[in-house]
């Protein structure tokens, strides 16, 4: 900051200093130090140990956003197509625990293709919900703090992951309810819900079977979706290669 500016800067607090209680001038004049506080560089240890000289706030804070941004960007991307979750043996939603005594009653009838139906839209509803998942992340990631950054970077490799999990989980899982309801609909899941549950019930003597296939969506969506993006983490922390940009080599290099 030039001289003149902080010259206006520091004129500019005293007036409000004038004008405010104790309490409150304290408080722009704090804001007014911080403001005036040159981004120094300072020495972090990274998550295996090793130290990180010369790293600015402004730049702990870049690379974190940008990690974060390619990673779930590719994630979303992986995910929110066709077979991204029903393909993939680490993130394929199955049916429901209170809907697995329905599938073994329906497979000695032969009926079991409704359930194997009812499994594959399942999949297609999170898919389909993945994408909208984009604007929460970037939401999130632009709220980070220098705080939250240097606690990233220092804590464990997972640990951009848990950041965001606790911070937008609730939002998200908010959000997707009614996308993931939208695209069950789109999928056909409820659909075929129904007609699992119209089959079964023309069986004598069974049970009756409740399931929150909505939530239960949600749920195991939001689960694939942090586990790849915890792995994302983890190779931008430990792979050079998948460090793509200056900033990201600068901050996670050992």
């Amino acid at each position: 900051m030039q001289v003149k500016n902080k010259k206006l800067l520091i004129s500019a607090f005293t007036i409000i200093l004038f004008a405010t209680n104790g309490a409150q001038a304290r408080s722009w004049l704090d804001t007014a130090k911080d403001l005036l506080k040159p981004d120094v560089s300072s020495e972090v240890k990274g998550s295996n140990g090793s130290t990180k000289i010369n790293l600015t706030r402004g730049e702990i804070s870049t690379g974190l956003r940008e990690a974060l941004n390619i990673g779930t960007k590719k994630v979303v991307e992986q995910l929110g197509v066709k077979n991204g979750f029903n393909t993939d043996p680490k993130i394929h939603i199955p049916l429901p625990g209170s809907l697995e005594k329905v599938d073994s009653i329906l497979s000695t009838v032969g009926m079991d293709s409704l359930t194997d139906d009812l499994e594959l839209k399942l999949n297609r509803a999170a898919e389909a919900a993945t994408p909208k998942a984009k604007a929460l992340f970037i939401k999130a990631i632009s709220q980070m703090t220098i705080t939250d950054a240097k606690n990233i970077l220092t804590g464990p490799q997972d640990a951009a992951t848990q950041y965001l999990r606790s911070t937008m989980g609730a939002d998200l899982t908010k959000s997707m309810q009614p996308i993931v309801t939208d695209a069950m609909q789109s999928a056909g899941a409820i659909q075929a819900y129904d007609a699992v549950m119209g089959e079964y019930a023309q069986i004598p003597f069974m049970p009756d079977v409740k399931a929150n296939i909505n939530a239960y969506v949600v749920e195991k969506a939001m689960d694939g979706i942090f586990y790849y993006v915890a792995k994302e983490e983890a190779a931008i922390r430990t792979n050079p290669v998948a460090r793509t940009t200056d900033i990201l080599k600068k901050v996670f290099s050992n």
